[in-house]
């Protein structure tokens, strides 16, 4: 992590995502929260994805805020090994990069092609691959 808190996350052998903390998480969250405790995922969703501070989670919860920034820590750990394990965002984000460069793939030949038929066909491909994403 650098000083701005991104994380790197090597994809591919030919680049690296950048992706913020807090986003990764909220990502994480959506992906393997059912996993976690019912309370782990309650106070990592009004953290991360609704914004409120440890105080305010406390007090809307009635526990201290150290046991939010415990159970906070907790199930940012269990997500990140539940990722370590599984990969499903790893997965997903190499599929959307692979599925944009086939989207681009398309625009050329299709911005190259005098063929209506052609063109047709690779519309009716264009939509089939959006409906993936």
């Amino acid at each position: 992590m650098n000083k701005k808190g991104v994380k790197y996350i090597s994809i591919t052998n030919k680049g690296v995502v950048k992706v913020e903390k807090n986003v990764k998480i909220s990502m994480l969250l959506d992906i393997y929260g059912n996993l976690l405790t019912e309370k782990q995922n309650e106070l990592l969703d009004d953290y991360y994805n609704n914004d409120l501070s440890l105080s305010e989670i406390a007090e809307n919860q009635l526990i201290t805020r150290q046991a939010v920034r415990d159970n906070l820590k907790k199930g940012e750990n269990k997500l990140f090994e539940y990722e370590e394990k599984l990969g499903f965002m790893k997965k997903t984000i190499m599929h959307e990069e692979q599925v944009a460069k086939i989207l681009s793939e398309l625009n050329k030949i299709e911005k190259k092609s005098t063929d209506k038929e052609v063109a047709k066909v690779l519309q009716d491909v264009r939509k089939k691959i959006n409906c993936l994403i």
